[in-house]
Parts: structure tokens; C-alpha cells; sequence
């Protein structure tokens, strides 16, 4: 097992992306605490896992737009995990609309949850990294690299988490942190609801001519990049997207 007694905590485990994750990070025998708003399919999805094991999931309510519910919701899940290793941080929301159509709420829904969620989680992280170090893997988007039509909103707030991502690996590793952000192509329930637009930029994945599958395609390289042998790796853009957006 890949990541026996390793800590981790995975923001947004709900479904998708996020589940897959936690799926595998439980397959290779990680203790993870699971912080999510959708109660119902996240309790289910650790209950599955942890049935599964060999590691073992705890669920925790947590809007990772607040601050200060981030902060407290971190200080109960690390006392739980025994400390940390890892913070995956996959909570992501989109809104499909032309450019000229996002509306304020709009750009503080996405801006809020994709962005600050990010900032705020890692921050909460680096408090308890900062003197053993750690991982930290975030989540962009090929949306971020190139244009793909009716998602602005959400292609300018990952660009924002690459960003955010480099200039903390740069700033933190002085502490022994690394900071990744992986950009999945995957199918999952927000790709499903891309509209037509979205499945026909999609469907010009290179490889195989589709997006990929989130137990099979990603979760490998989420063990590996949470794991020991990603250790001299930080700062990075890690495509795992069948060649969707083959820029650097």
C-alpha cells in the first residue's frame, strides 16, 4: 500500500473528482477526512470506502467559503487524523453562460468556492505543514490553458488556483511543503452537464476521443503525486487529460 498512515484531507468528495480521489487514497491505505456541504452523497460515498478499506474516511460538514468554518472544521479533522500530510483540495462549482452573461452572484459563487475555497483550505493547511512539511495538491482546469466556450467565469478562477498554486510551492517550500495542481479531464456529473458546446470540445481528447475515467485515469497519479515518490516534485501543472490541451 502505496499510502499506508498517511494523512490526508480531501476537500469536495462528493462525487466526481473528488470521490474518485478519496476512493484512492482509501484503496492505498490512507486515514482521510472528507470535507464537504453535500452531506448525504459524501457520508455515503465514505461509507463505501471505508467498507472497501484498507484505510479509513471521516466526514465532515464544512463550506469552504468561510474562513473561520474551514479553520475550526481543520483543527477537529486533524485532531482526528493525528496530525497531516496531505490536503487535496478538489471543491469546484461552474456556471455555463456566454462571457457577457455572468451575472455578480454568479462570479461570487465561482470566484468563491473555486478560488477563496482554495486559498482558505490551504492556508488552514500550511498551519499544520509548516513545521514537518507536506503536500498540497490543488485543481486546475484545461479550461484555464485554452479557450473552451460558455465557461469564462470558471476558466478565469482556475487560472487563478494555477497561479496560487506555483506562488505558494515558490513562497512554502522553504517549510518542506509542495504544491501541485493537477488539471483532469475526466468525465464526471459537471461535465455531464457542460452542454452541447462543452462535449463537443470534449470529444477532441486525443486520446481515445474522450474524457477519462476518474478511478482508472486519475486516481493512480493522485496516489503517486500524494505519495513518496512526487517528493522532489512542486510547483507543477500535472495534465492528466489525454493530451486535451498539449500546452505547458
Amino acid at each position: 500500500m502505496q499510502l499506508e498512515g498517511t494523512r490526508i484531507i480531501v476537500a469536495g468528495a462528493a462525487h466526481g473528482i473528488g470521490a474518485g480521489t478519496f476512493r484512492a487514497f482509501v484503496a492505498e491505505g490512507a486515514q482521510v477526512a472528507v470535507l464537504d456541504i453535500k452531506d448525504d452523497l459524501a457520508r455515503e460515498v465514505v461509507e463505501k470506502a471505508n467498507s472497501d478499506g484498507p484505510g479509513q474516511g471521516r466526514y465532515y460538514h464544512c463550506d469552504i467559503t468561510s474562513r473561520q468554518e474551514v479553520e475550526s472544521v481543520f483543527a477537529e479533522a486533524v485532531s482526528w487524523l493525528g496530525g497531516l500530510d496531505v490536503l487535496t483540495t478538489v471543491a469546484g462549482i461552474q456556471r455555463r453562460k456566454r462571457p457577457e452573461q455572468f451575472t455578480d452572484q454568479d462570479l461570487d459563487d465561482v470566484f468563491g468556492v473555486n478560488v477563496v475555497g482554495t486559498i482558505h483550505t490551504n492556508q488552514a493547511a500550511f498551519e499544520h505543514l509548516r513545521e514537518s512539511g507536506g503536500t498540497i495538491l490543488n485543481i486546475g482546469s484545461d479550461g484555464g490553458l485554452i479557450a473552451m466556450p460558455g465557461i469564462a467565469a470558471y476558466a478565469a478562477s482556475k487560472g487563478a488556483v494555477m497561479s496560487w498554486t506555483r506562488a505558494t510551492a515558490g513562497e512554502w517550500g522553504k517549510h518542506g511543503i509542495r504544491a501541485n495542481c493537477i488539471v483532469p479531464a475526466m468525465k464526471t456529473p459537471m461535465t455531464d452537464a457542460g452542454g452541447a458546446d462543452g462535449r463537443s470540445v470534449y470529444s477532441t481528447v486525443p486520446l481515445g476521443g474522450e474524457l477519462g475515467d476518474v478511478d482508472d485515469d486519475l486516481g493512480p497519479v493522485m496516489v503517486f503525486m500524494a505519495g513518496p515518490g512526487a517528493r522532489f516534485i512542486t510547483g507543477q501543472l500535472i495534465s492528466v487529460n489525454g493530451g486535451l490541451a498539449m500546452v505547458r
